[in-house]
């Protein structure tokens, strides 16, 4: 069932297209797609991005599956298919993630990336916009498994006013219309409240987070 938060209006503009799925996905689904995640790991490695000019690396682990994955190195942020280290194309989509996409994207198109960030205790993602897409008429699908997250969206601008709540294990997120370009993060991982076990490849892992995508505007 599809709600938002309580603490988000609904009435405020930049979020509007925002729909947030609780517990969209059982824990017999979340536990099959942390176990096809670990499959992605072993035939494309977690690499470190690092922050353009600086290389600051980031504080997540990443790959990717699909046509496309994105990256960021000290030449910049792109998307690119094949994979920084291995030079081999990305794993293709588990079946899971397409039928996830067509049941709540509301989009024709179908996904093109599916960024995979492996979140530490201590791993956290700066508030930011997801610009990097040739065009944002499609939404970002955004898939939470593992230890809860407190989670943040704000305005179009990155000092604008933001609203706070916790995403859980099989909670699904969609940042569409307007909600599309809002600024979001992630403030905190709640270390061990994680309902399902994540399986052997993901020892390391609190939180798996899984950001479907379509890259290229349709021809």
């Amino acid at each position: 069932m599809s709600q938002l938060p309580l603490n988000l209006p609904e009435a405020s503009p930049e979020h509007s297209g925002l729909v947030y799925h609780r517990q969209y996905l059982s824990k017999d689904a979340q536990m099959a797609l942390c176990a096809q995640v670990c499959d992605i790991i072993a035939a494309a490695p977690l690499f470190q991005p690092v922050m353009p000019r600086t290389g600051k690396p980031f504080s997540v682990a990443m790959t990717n599956c699909g046509t496309l994955g994105w990256v960021s190195d000290k030449a910049g942020y792109r998307y690119q298919p094949l994979h920084p280290v291995t030079g081999q194309p990305w794993p293709t989509f588990p079946p899971a993630l397409l039928s996830l996409w067509r049941a709540v994207a509301g989009y024709h198109g179908e996904p093109e990336a599916c960024l995979i960030n492996i979140y530490g205790a201590n791993a956290r993602m700066g508030s930011h916009q997801d610009r990097d897409e040739a065009d944002f008429a499609a939404p970002v699908v955004s898939v939470s498994l593992g230890d809860a997250a407190t989670f943040h969206v704000g305005g179009f601008k990155r000092g604008d006013p933001k609203s706070r709540f916790r995403l859980e294990s099989g909670d699904v997120l969609v940042l569409g219309g307007a909600s599309r370009l809002a600024f979001h993060g992630i403030d905190k991982v709640h270390a061990g409240t994680s309902p399902v076990p994540l399986g052997d490849g993901l020892a390391e892992c609190c939180r798996v987070n899984l950001t479907l995508r379509r890259v290229n505007p349709l021809s």
